[in-house]
């Protein structure tokens, strides 16, 4: 672990309208004093999809190397990294098992390699349960889901 290297909170969540339907991400950075939110929204997607990515928005959002803890109310996300699930999904060519494909193989893959990039620590937080940020994230993503100009999730149906 290297001290030195600058801390940084972030917190993410992402929300969809149905599932699938439109979704969004928010994400809130927190660094000393610097404070950064992101959001952006989608035509037609997945809550899991967005939570995934509110975390790749995240990390990339970060300029140089750091000691990162992210807070997120996905367990998905978290046990996916935290329990080295994506690591194994990615080593079995994306399958779950000898039949079943892994969901989201575009999106854990950046994740993992912005993860071996930062020194990250995935902490679960519960939605809906008063943390700030959290709540923060949530009306984000929510309102980025709503939004009229909405991308396409060009990976969604992989």
């Amino acid at each position: 672990m290297n001290d030195q290297l600058p801390q940084v909170e972030i917190y993410t969540d992402g929300s969809c309208l149905n599932n699938p339907g439109p979704g969004g991400y928010g994400v809130v950075l927190l660094a000393g004093d610097n404070r950064k939110e992101l959001s952006g929204g989608f035509e037609r997607t997945t809550n899991n999809r967005m939570e995934i990515l509110a975390v790749i928005k995240g990390l990339e959002a970060l300029k140089k190397p750091c000691r990162v803890n992210i807070y997120t109310d996905s367990q998905y996300v978290v046990n996916a990294i935290s329990k080295g699930w994506a690591k194994k999904w990615q080593k079995n060519n994306w399958r779950r098992n000898g039949k079943e494909k892994a969901k989201n193989p575009d999106l854990w893959q950046i994740l993992l390699q912005l993860c071996n990039q930062h020194q990250v620590n995935f902490i679960w937080v519960r939605g809906h349960s008063g943390n700030k940020e959290n709540e923060r994230c949530d009306r984000l993503a929510f309102h980025a889901a709503q939004g009229s100009d909405l991308e396409e999730d060009i990976g969604m149906d992989n």
